[in-house]
């Protein structure tokens, strides 16, 4: 069947090629248009309950992710040119395009009690002008009487003050957020500079923008970066600029084609997709040597190029083919996750992994075939002297030591085991930056000084409309004494809800005494339930307090929120906070009569992180089987079969084994290396157990000769091959993330385990099974 297919490509080369030009046009075109992620792709499946509470919230209670913080350390914000300066900064923010509303100081109020009109006015504690001294004096005495600001827009221990910008929703979701983001820290950094002080920054929408940015920089850098490597590697191995060329063609189209894909199915780049690209070329290029390499073998022994193309394309294209069929498998299987980011990586990487064949199948022989005949010099890497000194070793210890081979490997797996053992599953929402980072250093100023700044939402749920509003006292009660709770836990702040703000109502309706913010008792309640109408004149509609307290009830008056921030605490640490919250809301609140919901993005961050984990873990059991069959389907031997998985599952083991005891956590980015080094490493196998069964099938050696053959007739394109992929791999241990520093160096370890386990024990095993077939006999 594959000489007929050789004699097709070659027939009718100059039609696939126009062909092949004619899609990578249409490609381009749709490529051109692919977009960036500007926001958080759903982990987690639309079903799922912490994904549809989510949802719930957002729809009552607006997004609890579009605050963006700005900080500051100093003792002399009073100072009458400095808080001048920072009242304009505020201001300014608040005039920015895509700024809905700025929290600061500022721009605090005071709540005053009108005797004539028994009502509370609204009233700025610093007036829009530009101040005195004493007027700053004035209004700062009256600032820190007022509790309620208090670890919220300041941290009296510390000197630091916080500026709170709400960003618009919708602008956070399209390119729009770049000029948004960067116009408010330009403002902030001109204030800093003007007076010397250090800006911080922080908040969901700030790190978004920065990770999106730093992926867009990153997915150009190492795309740049793979082709130049993987130009030089080639160079040196073929002598060969026309062979280079043709190389890295093949890998473009590659990249063009993902690209295309990803437009036409509605996707958009995100920090996983991103990492295509650069895989694509890491993968091509293989391909391309296979076939080269089978090539230049073949011209070697003929000296007739049409013979040594026919030969390359009949005999190496089952090869390759499979080679993309398990890489597919190792990437596509993420397409069975409901996980939409997974869903979206393993679709576009599966389908083009694949198309990579065809890409290379097609357009390989058919500009070779116009190429002048090759030279001595791009074959002289068939006699490589210090290959060919490493094949002889190991052809020597494949015969002779069998049985150290096997006691060395049962070792490391003996200690893999233990490193296994010491795995932790632990992810923090920026641990994929390096704690050098601005986005890492500020996050840790904000957890320092006001505990955080990732968003927890804890839904009170009265179950009936206007329940608030039916014993109020006693739900606020309930709320109050929730609140007390959550503020004695570390790395959780106090607690932000309707209560504060009735205990600010409190504190003013008794002319302003500190020592009567608290929640208003039986007496005060005729005044609570007027406030609980939210009846406010014109002046006061728009100022900051009304629409905060406004954000914390919905429309039907049946539940209330309480906001949190809190650190970035890990998913280790936050279960045990969200249990011990979830455990105290039962003790308090009656269930009957109430329905307690934690969510809000530290909830659903943490349910995505465990639902990819596991996702990811199912892929790779989904993958062994896929790839099994695979392997079962080509060689129809369950001999061949036990022989090609073993040799790849001792490298995965063994990389485990050393994250363990290197103490790197299970983690999306981590657990993706399994399935990804799986699928790349049973190419090496396939390469040479199909060359194994050639040789074996054509009957001029005995089993144990044929396997020594096959180290000497696959082993250099082997070498080479784990050559390009380790260093095209090693390329993602410059990233700016974590994660893919893990992914390049754990796969690039892999692919490394994998050459060595294919070249040693895979022939020491094939000897030991052909022994044992015999004296079975």
């Amino acid at each position: 069947m594959w000489g007929t297919i050789a004699r097709f490509v070659l027939k009718f080369r100059l039609i696939l090629l126009a062909l092949l030009l004619i899609i990578t046009v249409f490609m381009g075109y749709h490529a051109s248009k692919v977009k960036m992620s500007y926001e958080f792709t759903n982990v987690i499946p639309t079903d799922n309950p912490k994904y549809v509470a989510y949802q719930e919230f957002r729809k009552k209670f607006g997004e609890d992710g579009n605050l963006l913080v700005i900080g500051i350390q100093t003792n002399d914000l009073f100072r009458q040119d400095l808080f001048n300066d920072y009242a304009a900064l505020s201001d300014q923010l608040k005039k920015t395009y895509g700024v809905e509303e700025v929290l600061s100081i500022p721009a605090a109020i005071n709540l005053v009690k009108n005797d004539s009109t028994e009502k509370l006015k609204a009233v700025p504690l610093f007036p829009a002008t530009q101040l005195t001294q004493a007027e700053i004096d004035s209004g700062k005495t009256k600032f820190l009487s007022l509790i309620f600001y208090r670890g919220l827009l300041y941290n009296p221990e510390s000197n630091t003050y916080l500026m709170a910008v709400n960003v618009n929703k919708q602008l956070l979701s399209s390119a729009k957020r770049d000029v948004v983001v960067k116009a408010i820290t330009d403002a902030g950094d001109a204030f800093g500079k003007k007076h010397g002080l250090e800006m911080y920054y922080s908040g969901l929408p700030l790190i978004r923008t920065n990770i999106a940015t730093k992926v867009a920089s990153e997915m150009k850098w190492f795309s740049i970066s793979s082709i130049l490597l993987s130009a030089l590697i080639l160079l040196l191995f073929f002598r060969s600029f026309g062979t280079m060329l043709l190389s890295l063609i093949v890998v473009i189209i590659g990249v063009i084609w993902s690209m295309g894909t990803m437009e036409l199915f509605g996707y958009k780049i995100t920090l996983i997709s991103a990492l295509i690209p650069p895989l694509i070329i890491v993968i091509g290029i293989p391909n391309c040597i296979y076939f080269l390499n089978k090539y230049h073998t073949t011209y070697n022994e003929s000296a007739d190029k049409k013979n040594a193309l026919y030969e390359m394309i009949r005999k190496m294209g089952i090869v390759t083919l499979f080679c993309n069929i398990t890489a597919a498998i190792g990437f596509g299987v993420f397409a069975f996750t409901k996980s939409a980011i997974l869903k979206e990586f393993g679709v576009v990487a599966g389908i083009n992994i694949l198309m990579l064949f065809f890409i290379s199948f097609i357009l390989i022989p058919g500009v070779l075939s116009f190429f002048p005949d090759p030279k001595e010099k791009h074959m002289r890497y068939l006699d490589n002297k210090w290959l060919s000194a490493i094949l002889r070793r190991l052809e020597l210890w494949t015969v002779n030591h069998k049985t150290l081979i096997y006691a060395i490997t049962s070792i490391v797996l003996i200690f893999s085991v233990m490193g296994i053992l010491r795995i932790k599953s632990v992810g923090f929402i920026v641990d994929d930056l390096p704690k050098t980072d601005k986005i890492y250093t500020d996050l840790k100023f904000f957890e320092k000084n006001f505990k955080g700044v990732m968003p927890l939402e804890i839904i009170v749920d009265t179950k009936k409309k206007n329940g608030l509003r039916i014993n109020p006292l006693q739900t606020f009660e309930k709320i109050d004494k929730l609140s007390g709770y959550i503020s004695t836990i570390p790395n959780l702040s106090r607690p932000l809800s309707l209560v504060e703000g009735l205990k600010f109502v409190r504190q003013a309706y008794y002319d302003g005494d500190s020592s009567n913010y608290g929640l208003p008792n039986e007496f005060d309640i005729a005044f609570l339930s007027s406030y609980l109408n939210m009846k406010s004149n014109d002046s006061t509609k728009k100022n900051s307090l009304t629409k905060l307290v406004n954000s914390f009830i919905d429309s039907n008056k049946e539940e209330t929120r309480i906001s949190v921030n809190m650190a970035d605490v890990g998913t280790q640490r936050l279960p045990v906070i969200l249990d011990s919250i979830e455990k105290k809301s039962s003790d308090l609140f009656d269930s009957t009569k109430y329905h307690i919901t934690l969510t809000g993005s530290s909830v659903t961050y943490l349910e995505g992180s465990d639902f990819i984990i596991k996702g990811l873990q199912q892929s790779i059991v989904l993958a062994f089987f896929l790839i099994a069959g695979c392997m079962l389907y080509l060689f129809r031997s369950l001999r061949i079969l036990l022989c090609s998985l073993i040799p790849n599952m001792i490298p995965l083991v063994i990389t485990a084994g050393v994250m363990g005891w290197t103490g790197v956590p299970l983690k999306p980015s981590t657990v993706l290396v399994f399935s990804i080094a799986l699928g790349i490493a049973i190419d090496i196998t396939i390469r040479f157990l199909v060359n194994y069964k050639q040789e074996l099938a054509s009957g001029n050696a005995d089993e144990k000769q044929t396997v020594i053959n096959t180290i000497y007739t696959t082993g250099i394109s082997i070498i080479y091959t784990a050559l390009v992929l380790i260093a095209g791999f090693v390329i993602f241990c410059f990233s700016g993330f974590g994660g893919t520093q893990a992914l390049g160096w754990l796969t690039s370890l892999t692919l490394v385990m994998a050459t060595l386990t294919n070249l040693i024990f895979l022939p020491a095993l094939l000897i030991t099974l052909a022994k044992k077939r015999r004296s079975d006999v």
